[in-house]
């Protein structure tokens, strides 16, 4: 029965392996029995391989035939010496039968059967094949023992059955003591589930698997985490037969520190970047301080809070002036962010809500010396330094914050604030590192925070002015009803203004004008305008002699701003109204019955341009007829051409016979969506 049979009626259990190994394969041992006088009588299909004759061409046959005459006397001895009972073992020429010769390794040893006749065993190999066979069996050897790189061998169950003195160092274990466990029992706390998966599917599909990297931590140092970079390759005996698998591993955490400080090190530098284009967008403070809090999160914090102090935001920038004497100071929420729902924003200050902290804790430090504050583990002492009292510091806690750095906001050498930093899922504590980052993302806020208090404070001044300069109630006039609006624009205050003005003889003058410039200087010039205007009018002055007159206000006021202006002077029992413009866009009228129109008014150059005439245009208007003057805000829009907002003005004033307060407010909730520039809007009604 052949031996592939055997293996489907015996097995391991029966003491016997059905998958032998196939280093005697890869030898080709060929045997053959020599008898007493010399003759073969037994002859194997490998020794007919190895020299070349067919067991009908040498049974019966003297063995002399396979040797060389000159090794005859020679062969004799050796085969004397087995017949009498020594075994003998080495390298002897042998004649082939195409005449070559060729060495072979023997093993010889004598036979004795029942009839007591002796009988002479030879089994032989080619010395060429034995010799690389034990070449490839040293260097196998060798690389595995002196090799450097760990090296485990498993068998077809996954368990253990040599190591090197690498693996030993490896994994702090004796190689005695690791025979037989499987990976998992070896290294337990190093991903023992994705290594053993990954050997099984080695195993399975005879696929090499290169470079796995696992983490995790050996008995050798069970104090720190490691990285390696495992390799896996299935072991093949010659027949092809699955024998194991080896797996070979490589320290690698230096490497992987190394890549992720570069990583690291990118991920700032592109931070940093990305802060520079995403704090400061806007000149509104709030707006800026949560653009700084966003940057902060997920990135380098958890939770990012800004709080500012209150003195800034009332124009004090002196951190001495910020703190009072008992070292407290009273800080200003601006903004909290936090990379995903948690308690723990809760327990920061509301935005928006003013308190005052005293001089132990580390906001009031970091702006008190203008340095951050970097707590690398913190515990439930420190934390009642961090949060605003006891009960935040107990949600804090829970909700995992373990790490806290805080940086001062410094712009133009003055401390304005600080931004907290919280590391809650992020296991990692705060490092040098970071707290150079939070100072860098610190102080770009901070340039772009103190920007947009400086222009908020400049903003207040210019829309104080602006509304002191400007009527705060329609007069009362006979024969006329007034009413106004003025908003100023979201961003920078502008200088639009408008007036009503009593004048002789029953007549009234309508003025709005739109100076070109923003701030407080565009406010104080619309205030230089408007005065002048007031005096003009008492005068008597036309409309147009009017203008001639204003237009050199702005260059006697050393000023290179020019303005826009209508002027209409009108009165309220004949409906007679002269108008005259500088520039600036056309008034709409609406008769009682009629459609809404612009009148045509000529239009002279901007005031301050100089030399240029101004004229005017007469128009009467039947009583109830309604009279609209305005600056460009409220029409223009940057996305579509100022006639489509013109022609919505007509749409909405077209048949308005409601009270014209109810129409400015109608007007300006159609028209004033997102205003960039100011809006100044005078309505009057004859009768």
């Amino acid at each position: 029965m052949r031996t592939h049979d055997l293996g489907s009626r015996v097995g391991e259990a029966d003491g016997v392996s059905a998958a032998p190994g196939g280093l005697l394969d890869l030898l080709r041992v060929a045997a053959f029995v020599l008898d007493y006088d010399g003759r073969v009588t037994l002859w194997s299909p490998e020794a007919e391989q190895l020299f070349g004759y067919t067991a009908d061409e040498i049974l019966g046959h003297s063995g002399a035939r396979l040797v060389a005459p000159e090794n005859y006397t020679l062969v004799t001895e050796l085969f004397e010496q087995v017949k009498a009972g020594a075994s003998w073992a080495g390298v002897f020429p042998v004649r082939h039968k195409d005449g070559t010769d060729q060495y072979v390794e023997f093993r010889n040893m004598r036979l004795d059967d029942a009839d007591g006749r002796i009988y002479a065993l030879g089994m032989g190999a080619d010395v060429t094949t034995v010799r690389s066979v034990e070449t490839d069996l040293a260097i196998s050897n060798s690389l595995v023992e002196q090799s450097p790189i760990a090296i485990a061998v498993f068998d077809p169950d996954l368990r253990l059955v040599r190591a090197n003195q690498a693996e030993v160092e490896m994994t702090g274990i004796p190689e005695a003591a690791m025979l037989g466990l499987r990976a998992g029992e070896i290294a337990p706390d190093v991903d023992s589930e994705a290594i053993e998966a990954a050997m099984g599917e080695v195993l399975a599909t005879g696929r090499p698997l290169i470079d796995r990297q696992h983490t995790g931590r050996t008995a050798a140092d069970p104090d720190h985490d490691h990285a390696w970079s495992v390799s896996y390759y299935r072991l093949d005996d010659p027949a092809g037969q699955v024998v194991g698998l080896a797996a070979s591993a490589i320290d690698v955490s230096e490497r992987v520190r190394q890549t992720n400080e570069i990583a690291e090190a990118r991920g700032r530098l592109t931070l940093i970047a990305e802060a520079g284009t995403r704090i400061g967008t806007t000149l509104d403070l709030s707006q800026t301080a949560r653009e700084l809090a966003d940057v902060a999160v997920p990135r380098l914090a958890d939770m990012a809070a800004v709080d500012v102090l209150d003195s800034v935001l009332r124009g004090r920038t002196s951190a001495d002036e910020a703190m009072a004497d008992d070292g407290s100071a009273q800080f200003r929420a601006l903004a909290v962010a936090a990379e995903s729902p948690t308690d723990a924003i809760h327990a920061a200050d509301p935005v928006g809500e003013l308190a005052s902290y005293g001089p132990t804790r580390l906001i009031t430090k970091s702006v008190r010396q203008g340095k951050p504050v970097l707590v690398r583990q913190v515990d439930a002492r420190m934390m009642r330094r961090i949060a605003r009292n006891d009960e935040a510091a107990g949600v804090l806690l829970a909700s995992g914050a373990h790490s806290y750095l805080a940086a001062p906001l410094i712009a133009r050498g003055d401390v304005l604030g600080t931004l907290s930093l919280f590391r809650t899922t992020n296991q990692r504590p705060f490092n040098d590192e970071d707290r150079t980052l939070a100072c860098e993302l610190a102080a770009r806020a901070a340039i772009s925070i103190d920007n947009a208090r400086l222009y908020a404070a400049e903003r207040e001044t210019a829309l104080a002015l602006q509304r002191s300069l400007l009527p705060q109630a329609p007069p009362e006039i006979d024969g006329m009803e007034i009413a106004f609006r003025y908003l100023p624009a979201v961003s920078d205050v502008g200088g639009d203004w408008f007036d009503v003005l009593p004048l002789k003889d029953g007549k009234v003058g309508l003025i709005v004008g739109d100076v070109m410039g923003k701030g407080v200087q565009a406010a104080a010039i619309m205030g230089q305008l408007r005065t002048a205007t007031r005096a003009f009018a008492q005068l008597g002055l036309a409309p147009d002699e009017l203008l001639r007159h204003l237009d050199d206000i702005p260059v006697t006021l050393g000023s290179e701003s020019i303005a826009t202006c209508m002027y209409a002077v009108c009165d309220p029992h004949t409906g007679r109204c002269v108008f005259s413009s500088a520039g600036h866009l056309p008034p709409v009228m609406i008769p009682p019955e009629g459609r809404a129109q612009l009148l045509d008014v000529p239009v002279g150059a901007p005031l301050g341009v100089g030399g240029v005439p101004f004229r005017t245009a007469e128009y009467t208007l039947e009583e109830g007829a309604l009279l609209a003057l305005f600056t460009d805000g409220l029409v223009e829009d940057r996305r579509q051409d100022i006639d489509v907002g013109l022609q919505l003005l007509l749409g909405l004033l077209e048949g308005d016979q409601r009270p014209l307060e109810q129409t400015c407010d109608l007007v300006l909730d159609a028209l004033h969506r997102a205003p960039d520039d100011d809006v100044a809007l005078l309505l009057a009604r004859l009768g």
